[in-house]
């Protein structure tokens, strides 16, 4: 293990080109005290070839963990656990960040005493892609600010939080395959934790160009609000009634009319797709494992 200020763990999924032109991309940080951790699903292809050539290449600075469970979950915990960072921070495998993007948000945090940190995400389109889907995805996008103020967690796909969080409240529930960021993050904010958000430090996450990306994403995100009923209905209610959308990715009024309706139109087809998923993860009848605490990071 190496114990350095900052660890950054990135789970991958089937995903070698996103992989690496993430870990390329964190090769420039000015901040010269972190550790990269790739936590890699499934085992074996060309996503585990990609890490495992870049560990080989920043042997200092860059290492790998595969997990076998399915879901971001168990990955990140597995990675977590492998860590020596005071602060871990989390990015997706496809996302790219300013070179000052470690080094600038350790310093607010520090200068803050801050202990979960969310930071600002654009969506960006590439050239040649400006499809509707992709203007809704980048419109919409990660309203960040408003999740951490709504509903009191920041997606881990551009989120800090400090080692003894973890210590404190455990780790990621590894039962969720999705949603697992917005439980862990309402876990942090019920132990009294303030959840922060880092408005000048941007991540960039391409934009999803096709309606079948969209579909795909916004259906595991409707599972994923049934799994969080299934297992914990003390927080998120009984499951077979789904929670009502909160309207934080509502296309805004400002909008020309023609956008404002076609993006209207794609929202409520999402909409939709979240309630398929929702009773897809319903009518599967799968039960949670017996539990008796959330997964734990020894001190």
């Amino acid at each position: 293990m190496n114990y350095s200020q900052v660890s950054i763990v990135i789970p991958a999924y089937n995903d070698p080109d996103g992989l690496s032109d993430t870990l390329g991309n964190l090769q420039t940080q000015t901040c010269d005290d972190f550790e990269i951790i790739t936590a890699v699903t499934p085992t074996n292809g060309e996503t585990l070839e990609v890490a495992q050539s870049f560990a080989k290449a920043y042997s200092d600075t860059v290492s790998v963990v595969t997990e076998t469970k399915p879901g971001p979950a168990a990955g990140r915990n597995a990675a977590i656990r492998e860590s020596g960072g005071e602060i871990i921070g989390f990015l997706d495998s496809d996302m790219i960040v300013e070179k000052e993007y470690v080094e600038s948000a350790v310093r607010q945090i520090e200068i803050n005493s801050l202990n979960y940190a969310g930071c600002d995400v654009q969506l960006t389109i590439s050239d040649g892609n400006e499809t509707t889907a992709a203007r809704f995805d980048q419109h919409t996008g990660f309203p960040m600010q408003g999740y951490i103020k709504q509903h009191q967690y920041a997606p881990t796909c551009a989120l800090f939080v400090r080692r003894e969080v973890f210590c404190d409240i455990g780790l990621f529930d590894e039962r969720l395959t999705a949603a697992e960021d917005l439980e862990f993050g309402n876990r942090v904010a019920d132990a009294g934790y303030e959840l922060a958000f880092l408005q000048t430090v941007t991540a960039y996450h391409p934009a999803r160009d096709s309606l079948r990306e969209l579909i795909k994403k916004d259906r595991r995100v409707g599972r994923g609000l049934c799994q969080l009923q299934r297992c914990h209905p003390g927080r998120y209610g009984t499951p077979g009634i789904p929670p009502r959308p909160s309207g934080i990715k509502r296309p805004e009024r400002e909008l020309p009319v023609k956008n404002r309706l076609t993006f209207g139109a794609v929202s409520k087809l999402l909409t939709a797709v979240r309630g398929v998923g929702y009773y897809e993860e319903y009518v599967s009848n799968e039960r949670p494992n017996d539990f008796t605490d959330f997964p734990q990071l020894e001190s």
